[in-house]
């Protein structure tokens, strides 16, 4: 399972109010990549799942992940910086081996 501290779970709805359109979800992934060998990716779409996804409900937030994905980032926590320098979405991956120094890419 993946889990969002309330300040993600707090922007991650602030970015889907933001689109103004109906049964919108955050899709978590990862892909080949990244200075460490893979890259998070995070994103705004559709919630309708597709074959495959794994989907959960957390704070009134639709969450997708592919199998895949899921496979990476079981048990990963997922929080929110508003920061000028290193802000953002954090990915806390506990089957993370090695990361890159920004925190974007790893490897398992």
């Amino acid at each position: 399972m993946i889990t969002l501290t309330q300040t993600a779970a707090q922007e991650a709805r602030r970015l889907i109010e933001q689109e103004s359109k109906p049964n919108l979800g955050l899709r978590i992934g990862v892909k080949g990549g990244g200075c460490s060998g893979m890259t998070y990716v995070l994103g705004i779409e559709d919630a309708t799942p597709k074959q495959y996804d794994t989907t959960f409900e957390q704070d009134g937030i639709k969450i997708l992940i592919d199998a895949k994905s899921h496979l990476y980032l079981d048990g990963t926590t997922i929080d929110y910086k508003n920061a000028i320098m290193g802000g953002g979405f954090q990915f806390n991956n506990p089957l993370a081996k090695k990361s890159c120094g920004c925190g974007t890419s790893f490897t398992t």
